[in-house]
Order: structure tokens, then C-alpha cells, then sequence
């Protein structure tokens, strides 16, 4: 059973609000976005209500520009449209992806302290374990959500492993990531993203103390033993990257592999050629990551007049990057709406780029290859057996709920874990 088709864009695009979760809840999008790379690469989006009226760039070229251009553009005003049309960010200067300049690279070093090659292996080792275990545990039932089951449990005991949270406050822990920036339930989502947000904050507030006693090896006994030119990291700059740390570790790996068992099951000569061994696990992730694109956009404000497209941008507008749409932008990926898995090259952008492309790229890369070759190893094929339920969000895309039906390779899958 697939999920019911989204309705079409309306002709106008000034009806569309980008701004607004519904709009991506209700519209299949493919449409607006080609329109909008062929026709006005540089697009006015309209004031709606209170919220004021920002620039959006749509080509894969432009994007990439922007993300490298930290002089133009800052990411202390924001860098989702939540915080960039409302009023800023208030981590601003303490997180590192709302910082800039100096300060952010010295944040970004003392967090890379905490993904050494010692520490990746002994993490990498504990994914493989955890994602052939979780899946083999599926293929045996035969059938089961997806989502539920075995993706919202990998990245999220992968994050934790690293900042140190244990295992009892794991599952608290997802359901408030899950919460804080995107929503099963259109009723809830703002009143349940604040408080999910507030409740992230609180719990790493007592880690952090507990760490500043007694330091172990982890994220938070780095953060709180670390200092930037002499200074010991504040306990808001701690706090906050923690919270940073564990939203972004789950959201893009979670939603990708989603989407992955999703897609395969769309389109079983993929999964034929994944199965064969035609092609690497990966190929097939960076395809997987391309497709699915989790973060649909980024933002930063103008710091000084500069022209985009022969179109003057006075310094203090909004301008926001759709990564969902310059990863399938014509102009570089061939045949862009179909789900590839040999595309070479691809240079995609899922993860953003430059100053700020994600520091945690490599895990992600790493749970969705795992989860690949998982289901290469245990299942013969796949099927999705009920309702597929999307996220609600604007700044997340993907499925909350994925029920599949899985057909086991051997009766001894047990023995193929470890």
C-alpha cells in the first residue's frame, strides 16, 4: 500500500508558503521548484500575515555560493526560517551552526575533538552491531513499521553513544528530537516543538554538571572541560551544542534510510542491482541521501548589499537555500527526478557545504551504509504493506511511519549479525 499522492502546485506560486508546514504536508512541490530553477532562480517570496517576505534560491550553483560566503551572509540572525522570520536565534554566538567568524571555528575544533579516528571506530563498530541486530530482529517478525522499529533507534544510539547519555533516557531522548523540529501531528507541533526544545535543554544542563565533577569520555566531558583562547566554554555554549548535537544526529540519517527502504521499494530494479552487489553500498548511500534530502532548507541574513541574478539584496534581508530543490536541480544531475543509485558523480548537497557543512557527515554516511548493507544481507525484498505517514514539518521532509513486509534471505538470519 503507497501513501496518497500530494495535489499539484497552484499556478501561482505567490499561493505557495514555504513558511507554512501545511503547504509541504498538502503539495508535491516537484513542479514549483523546476519552475522556479528555469524561470526565476532568485525568487521573492511574498509577506505572509506577520511574517515578513525573504529571497529564495533554488539552483544548485547559487546554493553552493552562498554556503561558502560567510562574508555576505551571517548565521547569527538564524539559520532555519523559524528563528530567521521570527526574532533570531537565541544561540546566536553560542552554537555553532548560528555562529560565525572566529568564534565558530573554534567551537567546530573542540566539538572535532570528539570524532577522532579512535573515537569513529570504536563508534562505527557499535552501528554495524546495533543496525544487523535491530534489523535482523525485523526481517524475523516479518513485518513491522520501518520507521519505528529500526530507523529512530540507530542514529539516536549512535549520538548518544558519543555525548554519553544512557541507555534508560535514550528513548525520552528521541521522543523529544522527534518533537523539537518537526511533528506527526499537525495539531501539536508548535506548542509540542517548545517544549520539546526547553525539556533537550534541562537534560543536558544536569549532564553537564555531573561531567564538570567527574569527565569521562565523551561529548559533554569534552565540551565542558574544553577552552577557546583561554577561556573555558560557557554553560550555554555546552548546553547548546549538546542540543545541536543530538537533533542534528538523528533527523538526517533517521529520515535518509527511511526513505531509502521507502524508494527501494518503489522501484525494484534498484533494489535488483543493490541486491546483486552491482552496486556499492556507497554509491547507493549518496543517492539515498540526494533523493531523500532531510533538510529541505538553510537560511542566512544579508550583511551587506550585494547582487544576486542582476537583482540588488539590501544587507538585513532574509535569504534561504532549498537543498531539496539544487538536489535536483537539471543543470547537474542528469535525469534528477529518478532515484539513481549509480549516479556518478554526485555532489549532492544534503549535508550543506563549506564553512558549515555538517560535522557529522561521516556518521551519517556511516548508519545508512550499515542499514543498506543490513537489508542487503538479511531480506530478498521488501514491500510496504500500509498507510505511509509524512512528517509535518518546513524544515524537515520524510515518513514518521513505514509499515513493510520483509522476506527473509535464510531461516538463519540470527547467525548473519556479527
Amino acid at each position: 500500500m503507497e501513501d496518497l499522492p500530494l495535489r499539484a502546485t497552484p499556478d501561482d506560486l505567490s499561493q505557495v508558503n514555504l513558511g507554512d508546514p501545511q503547504t509541504f504536508a498538502d503539495y508535491d512541490l516537484t513542479e514549483y521548484w523546476r519552475t522556479l530553477r528555469a524561470s526565476q532562480p532568485l525568487y521573492r517570496h511574498p509577506a505572509v500575515g506577520d511574517s515578513p517576505g525573504f529571497w529564495v534560491l533554488s539552483r544548485y550553483d547559487d546554493i553552493v555560493a552562498l554556503y561558502r560566503d560567510n562574508t555576505t551572509f551571517t548565521s547569527e540572525g538564524g539559520n532555519v526560517l523559524i528563528t530567521l522570520l521570527g526574532e533570531g536565534d537565541s544561540a546566536s554566538g553560542l552554537m555553532v551552526p548560528v555562529t560565525d567568524g572566529h568564534r565558530h571555528k573554534e567551537l567546530r575544533n573542540v566539538l572535532l575533538q570528539a570524532f577522532s579516528p579512535r573515537v569513529l571506530s570504536r563508534i562505527g563498530e557499535q552501528v554495524r552491531r546495533t543496525t544487523r541486530t535491530l534489523l535482523a530482529a525485523a526481517v524475523d517478525r516479518g513485518e513491522g513499521d520501518f520507521a519505528l522499529d529500526v530507523a529512530s533507534r540507530i542514529p539516536m544510539a549512535t549520538i548518544c553513544d558519543l555525548l554519553g547519555v544512557p541507555i534508560q533516557d535514550r528513548d525520552y531522548l528521541l521522543t523529544l528530537t522527534k518533537s523539537a523540529i518537526s511533528s506527526d501531528d499537525q495539531g501539536e507541533y508548535s506548542d509540542a516543538a517548545d517544549a520539546a526544545r526547553n525539556n533537550i535543554l534541562q537534560y543536558f544542563l544536569g549532564m553537564v554538571e555531573d561531567r564538570r565533577e567527574a569527565p569521562q569520555e565523551d561529548v559533554v566531558s569534552v565540551l565542558a572541560t574544553s577552552t577557546i583562547d583561554g577561556t573555558p566554554l560557557s554553560e550555554d555554549e555546552i548546553v547548546l551544542n549538546c542540543y545541536s548535537l543530538i537533533l542534528g544526529g538523528d533527523a538526517t540519517s533517521r529520515l535518509a534510510m527511511i526513505d531509502a527502504v521507502h524508494s527501494f521499494s518503489a522501484n525494484p530494479d534498484q533494489w535488483a542491482a543493490f541486491k546483486s552487489g552491482a552496486v556499492s553500498a556507497k554509491q547507493a548511500t549518496e543517492e539515498v541521501l540526494r533523493w531523500s534530502s532531510p533538510t529541505m532548507h538553510f537560511g542566512r541574513t544579508v550583511l551587506q548589499d550585494t547582487e544576486i541574478h542582476g537583482t540588488l539584496i539590501p544587507a538585513g534581508d532574509v535569504v534561504t537555500v532549498w537543498n531539496v530543490s539544487g538536489n535536483r536541480d537539471e543543470r547537474v544531475f542528469a535525469d534528477p527526478d529518478r532515484f539513481r543509485i549509480d549516479r556518478s558523480p554526485n555532489k549532492h548537497i544534503a549535508f550543506g557545504h563549506g564553512p558549515h557543512y555538517c560535522i557529522g557527515a561521516y556518521l551519517a554516511r556511516l548508519e545508512i551504509s550499515e542499514v543498506l548493507l543490513a537489508l542487503r544481507d538479511f531480506t530478498a525484498g521488501f514491500e510496504v504493506v500500509g498507510p505511509v505517514r509524512r512528517i509535518y514539518s518546513n524544515l524537515l521532509t520524510g515518513i514518521s511511519s513505514l509499515p513493510v513486509r520483509f522476506e527473509p534471505v535464510s531461516a538463519e538470519v540470527a547467525e548473519m549479525v556479527l
